[in-house]
């Protein structure tokens, strides 16, 4: 045998592995795509920095009178609920920089902290102020819909 006869029969064989590697490769891909194409889609994340989506989302699950008079008061107080949030924010960015400075100052970080702790706290108060107000002019089933709103959320999966 030659090597002229020998080498064709080499590349049949090489380009059969070729091919079932290539047919190989290409199922993969497709079962990829097919797994994404199946998959769920991400959900929305169930937390927001944004007081005014967190109520909005409340406001869904209350009766539509009660959805509509949480909405109101959320609507009157707006401009101290985002000012308060707006502080708190602020804070948190402030321990954020402290973190960040070199060197290092530990009683800079405290103060930071003190800060953040006051406008958490003010801001807890003006939207807890708003709730016990609309909550106040509520029905019986808005009330209780708001109580049991985050343990509804929790056994459904959200």
């Amino acid at each position: 045998m030659s090597i002229a006869q020998l080498v064709p029969s080499m590349a049949r064989g090489s380009s059969r592995w070729l091919l079932l590697g290539s047919l190989a490769l290409n199922l993969f891909f497709v079962g990829i795509a097919v797994a994404l194409a199946i998959r769920p889609s991400a959900s929305p994340p169930a937390w927001d920095r944004d007081v005014f989506v967190r109520v909005t989302r409340v406001a869904e699950a209350l009766p539509p009178a009660d959805a509509d008079l949480l909405r109101g008061q959320i609507k009157t107080n707006r401009d101290a609920i985002e000012q308060a949030q707006t502080k708190y924010h602020t804070a948190r960015d402030v321990i954020r920089e402290t973190l960040r400075q070199e060197p290092f100052d530990a009683g800079a970080m405290r103060a930071a902290m003190a800060s953040t702790r006051a406008a958490r706290q003010l801001f807890d108060q003006t939207i807890q102020g708003v709730f016990a107000t609309a909550a106040a002019q509520m029905s019986s089933d808005g009330r209780h819909t708001l109580a049991d709103w985050r343990s509804a959320r929790k056994s459904a999966g959200k």
